[in-house]
């Protein structure tokens, strides 16, 4: 911006020189000027503009410059981010950090590249760092919210409560973690639903994370009726346990009574298998053990209610 203030100076001696004409820094004396002697006034503004335009056609140059190295260095920035991000893919760090990385170092560059860009137009790098460094400040009492969520990010990168591809429950919400972000992380439900967490929520909130261990336990719950046989049902279900091939055999499973309830006893079966299995084993347990009472006639109870009237008026009324 050099050629800009040059242009400006030369204009402003330009103006000084004309001794007739005086500009004052109000309006009615600028028109009267210019009602009183137009062809001086005229003049000077004549050789302000064609200055101006000089400045301009010598700043060309700058300018192009200033343009080709934005897009050079556009181009330059995803190229160094694309190769980074393909070579920390390589490496045996996760791919949650590996995402963070990326996304820093895109700030970083493109950061750095604005402030080449305005140092070749003329601006000086300490007005620039000056600048920053106050929008920074400002920056950072208006968005205090999303600067916690900032410093959650990192926290989430040190602590590692969990990782992209885990399934997690946090905040009243659940799904599988896709994406984190400097500000949020990203969660696809079940449904397909896209859920974005603040960071700075998921750093103090309790976290289940279904995917933290390699291994889950199969929590099932039967009812059969008071007329079966328990020790028959018991039998049923470990034998299914067992037989199943996803379950893990050097975990012995459980399966015992609960509890009597108002209209069955309830059985719970406990079995062990690795996480990725989890669901599989779960339904297939359920359906099979369903189809195993039946065909062994172990009734499966529904809630009921047996009602006893006694009504001493009504041998009377039988009687007459």
């Amino acid at each position: 911006m050099n050629w800009l203030m040059t242009a400006a100076a030369g204009t402003s001696e330009t103006l000084t020189e004309t001794s007739e004409v005086t500009f004052e820094p109000t309006l009615n004396d600028a028109v009267q000027g210019l009602v009183t002697k137009p062809e001086e006034t005229l003049s000077a503004f004549g050789k302000f503009f064609r200055e101006l335009g000089n400045a301009l056609l010598a700043a060309i140059p700058t300018i192009i410059l200033a343009v080709v190295i934005l897009v050079v260095g556009l181009i330059l920035s995803k190229l160094v981010i694309k190769l980074l991000s393909k070579g920390l893919s390589k490496t045996k760090l996760e791919l949650t950090v590996t995402k963070f990385t990326a996304q820093m170092a895109k700030i970083v560059l493109y950061t750095l590249l604005i402030t080449i860009v305005l140092n070749i137009l003329g601006i000086p790098a300490t007005s620039i760092i000056t600048v920053i460094g106050t929008a920074g400040v400002a920056i950072g009492l208006a968005l205090q919210n999303s600067l916690a969520n900032v410093a959650g990010g990192f926290l989430l990168m040190i602590t590692k409560p969990f990782k992209i591809g885990d399934y997690i429950i946090t905040n009243g919400v659940e799904g599988t973690v896709s994406q984190i972000s400097i500000l949020h992380t990203r969660l696809d439900s079940a449904s397909n639903q896209a859920i974005f967490v603040p960071n700075g929520l998921a750093i103090n909130a309790t976290i289940i994370n279904n995917n933290g261990n390699d291994t889950r336990r199969v929590d099932l719950t039967f009812s059969i009726s008071y007329n079966d046989d328990f020790a028959t049902a018991q039998g049923i279900i470990l034998g299914l346990i067992e037989e199943h091939p996803l379950t893990l055999k050097d975990v012995p499973p459980t399966v015992r009574m609960k509890e009597h309830g108002e209209s069955a006893i309830v059985i719970v079966a406990r079995a062990w298998c690795n996480t990725a299995d989890y669901w599989d084993v779960y339904f297939d347990l359920t359906e099979q053990v369903r189809a195993a009472f039946i065909e062994n006639g172990i009734e499966i109870p529904f809630n009921q209610l047996d009602v006893h009237v006694v009504d001493n008026n009504l041998t009377g009324v039988l009687d007459k």
